[in-house]
């Protein structure tokens, strides 16, 4: 029998990461989440997912862990607040290799992006049956037009081309 488990928010959030610098760390209870995961017999069947994030939320915790990159200059935040992705396709290698392939908007730009989904697993947690996503990418910057760069002492460019996107979901049936 197939069960459809729906994304829990307030368990679920999204790192996004440059190379030498966490740009920030956005948790789910902040930002909007949504979707599903059919599961029969421990194995994902299909999955939809979409999450949108508020990089200008000031009623946050927003982490801005990153001291030399901001997030304003990185992601103009007061043009642009929302980094929002929805799923088109979910495609199963094994138990725990998925592709989730869909559209990811930057700065009013909309590109598709494929990423990596492991299925972590399935546990009990307060009597409700929690089940596990990580959600992994590299997207290239420049083709959301995230052109700034953060410079070293001696000159040299910091940041790298690649953005790191990691969301941790949580599904309760």
């Amino acid at each position: 029998m197939t069960t459809t488990w729906t994304i829990d928010s307030t368990q679920s959030d999204v790192l996004i990461k440059i190379r030498h610098s966490i740009i920030a760390y956005l948790a789910g209870t902040i930002n909007k989440f949504k979707g599903h995961i059919d599961i029969l017999n421990n194995e994902i069947e299909d999955a939809s997912i979409e999450f949108s994030l508020n990089v200008n939320n000031t009623d946050t915790k927003l982490e801005q862990i990153d001291s030399h990159l901001k997030l304003n200059d990185f992601f103009d935040i007061n043009e642009y607040p929302i980094i929002s992705f929805k799923s088109t396709s979910f495609q199963k290698v094994n138990k725990n290799i998925n592709f989730l392939k869909g559209n990811l908007t930057i700065k009013n730009i909309t590109k598709v992006v494929e990423l990596d989904a492991e299925f972590i697993g399935i546990n009990a947690y307060n009597g409700d049956q929690k089940a596990a996503f990580e959600i992994t990418g590299d997207i290239n910057r420049k083709d959301f037009g995230l052109t700034s760069n953060a410079f070293t002492q001696t000159g040299g460019i910091t940041t790298g081309q690649d953005i790191k996107l990691i969301a941790n979901l949580e599904f309760t049936v």
